[in-house]
């Protein structure tokens, strides 16, 4: 039996509206009130998901932690992500979420999510100020990281297949695309 969720239709929606939603195998954010549902990923997507978490997880320094999603990123009201991966310190977590941006956020295209990740949640994270920003495109098996400079993205690296990205934030790792799929 499917269950309907009412959702306020004379203003914009708040974090407090995401506990109505059902737990259906979708993901629910906000950006700016405006609610993004997307389904659950495919195998290939979270296999490399996998194997970012076992990279970066392995390369931490003390006091930080790599969380994979749904974890809930408060970055206001109206707005809650979830990235595939977030990197931030373990002091900064709560129980429920983490409020505030992280260090780092990596999202795994989809195409269900491809144009949101490269657009809206990359402009959101960048006006929080989340110091870093990766899509991974699990298909052509690239990465490509933003990182606030000025209080603005810059692109620092566009890596494909067996090129390599010497990632400096939020902590030194070396990243190969072709290895995530393997």
């Amino acid at each position: 039996m499917m269950t309907m969720t009412a959702l306020p239709r004379s203003r914009p929606l708040v974090r407090a509206d995401l506990e109505a939603m059902p737990d259906d195998g979708h993901r629910y954010e906000l950006i700016d009130g405006v609610l993004i549902v997307t389904p659950a990923p495919a195998l290939e997507h979270q296999r490399v998901v996998g194997r970012l978490h076992l990279l970066l997880s392995a390369a931490t320094a003390p006091g930080i932690e790599v969380i994979l999603a749904p974890f809930a990123v408060a970055l206001a009201d109206d707005t809650e992500l979830q990235p595939d991966l977030i990197v931030a310190r373990t002091a900064d977590f709560t129980p429920r979420e983490l409020p505030g941006p992280p260090l780092l956020a990596i999202e795994v295209l989809s195409p269900s999510t491809r144009r949101i990740d490269l657009t809206l949640k990359r402009d959101r994270l960048e006006a929080a100020g989340c110091p870093a920003y990766w899509c991974v495109d699990p298909v052509a098996m690239a990465l490509t990281a933003w990182e606030l400079e000025d209080e603005r993205y810059v692109q620092v690296a566009h890596v494909a297949g067996t090129e390599v990205f010497e990632a400096t934030r939020p902590f030194p790792v070396t990243v190969r695309p072709a290895d995530l799929k393997r």
